[in-house]
């Protein structure tokens, strides 16, 4: 057996000891084979800082060694899944408060922090990022490391501060340094239109408190105005209730199973019907998508295009369907841990696979810095589309 020293040991045993905990109740191990496979892992994990203990070239802060494995370790999982410090816990717990400056933008963790979405008219949006950027700094500071938590805490502030980051489009090897300065943001839900005489546009803001209710007065209020169809825009949500998606998607789907859920620990699934009263929503529907489409948004897409309800006409959806808890672990540290994931009606994933669209419509590609070309492609197609349903 390789030899490690005392202090390694005691630091070995202090992380061991809940992630052993954690994997015997049950939260990721629950087959006591699988158990025994991650002590093997366990057991190679102390060879490996043994190794690095007696033979890096510096000297160890092993602390801090430890803490980057156990970050690697929970964001292996998935791009929402993280390992917190006793700081981000205590955060979480206490209900720390918001700042009410943001940028627009929603955020993973991939390598660096990676935007999911893009809220329209917010700073983001208006100094040209799309989903998919990633953020290699923020304020100087590299996002390398960071959790999710860290990064979303480093991207608010007071309005009208400003943030300096530094992105990378594509295949770039030069990173875009830009300034922004940080809003309040809107507290829209919807916003309505007539495209022409029978389609009626809605364009989702968020999924927040009350969105169903909105939305069915403004759907009530363009059929009143001659609506035959409508245009439903979800592009560049990511945040808001996965309950009021789900209440949103019941609006339109009058009977029959919606979506589905699994849950960590057991083996059913969970089945989501809809329920949408005495009457629904019954024209035809054709939703806009984009890659900023996630979450609660996502949920809301193939509910209604998982059960054939709705065309989509834009871009794959994010692929982001996955519901995350706290676990907090003895030492005050914690999992941010996705321990639930959607899945359409026919059980196919949401999660990782996103939402096709039946008309794909192909965004030209435009460095970053530079300006973004005139016309909306997704909604032209959008509206071309809909209009072959009701002629």
């Amino acid at each position: 057996m390789i030899q490690m020293n005392r202090r390694a040991r005691f630091v070995i045993l202090f992380v061991s000891l809940p992630l052993v905990a954690f994997t015997i109740v049950g939260g990721v191990l629950g087959q006591a084979v699988a158990r025994e496979d991650t002590y093997r892992h366990l057991r190679i994990f102390e060879d490996v800082v043994s190794l690095i203990t007696n033979n890096y070239v510096e000297e160890v802060e092993l602390e801090g060694v430890i803490q980057g494995a156990l970050r690697g370790l929970a964001g292996g999982l998935d791009s929402e899944s993280a390992f917190l410090s006793a700081a981000e816990v205590l955060a979480i717990e206490t209900g720390e408060s918001i700042p009410a400056g943001e940028l627009g933008l929603d955020i993973a963790s991939q390598y660096y922090l990676q935007i999911i979405a893009v809220r329209p008219g917010s700073p983001a949006e208006r100094a040209g990022l799309i989903p998919g950027d990633f953020i290699r700094t923020i304020d100087g500071q590299t996002t390398r490391r960071l959790s999710i938590i860290e990064g979303k805490k480093l991207l608010l502030g007071p309005p009208g501060g400003p943030i300096h980051l530094s992105l990378i489009r594509g295949n770039t090897t030069e990173p875009y340094d830009i300034e922004l300065t940080l809003e309040r943001p809107s507290d829209s839900i919807v916003e309505t239109s007539m495209q022409d005489d029978t389609i009626g546009y809605i364009k989702v803001h968020q999924f927040s408190a009350g969105a169903a209710d909105e939305i069915a007065s403004s759907a009530s209020t363009l059929l009143r105005n001659g609506a035959r169809a409508f245009l439903v825009d979800v592009r560049n949500i990511s945040g808001g209730s996965f309950d009021e998606a789900i209440a949103t998607a019941r609006l339109f789907v009058e009977s029959g199973t919606l979506l589905r859920r699994t849950e960590s620990g057991s083996e059913e699934e969970v089945t989501i019907t809809a329920a949408s009263g005495d009457q629904p929503i019954d024209v035809p529907v054709v939703l806009l998508t984009d890659f900023g489409t996630a979450h609660a948004a996502e949920v809301f897409v193939a509910g209604l295009a998982g059960t054939n309800r709705a065309d989509t006409v834009g871009q794959r959806t994010a692929g982001r369907a996955s519901l995350q808890k706290l676990i907090k672990l003895p030492d005050g540290t914690g999992l941010w841990l996705s321990w639930a994931r959607y899945l359409k009606a026919s059980g196919d994933p949401i999660h990782r696979a996103g939402v096709l669209p039946t008309v794909a419509v192909e965004i030209p590609s435009v460095e970053l810095g530079e300006p973004v070309p005139p016309g909306d492609p997704i909604l032209e197609q959008g509206v071309e589309h809909i209009r072959s349903m009701i002629l």
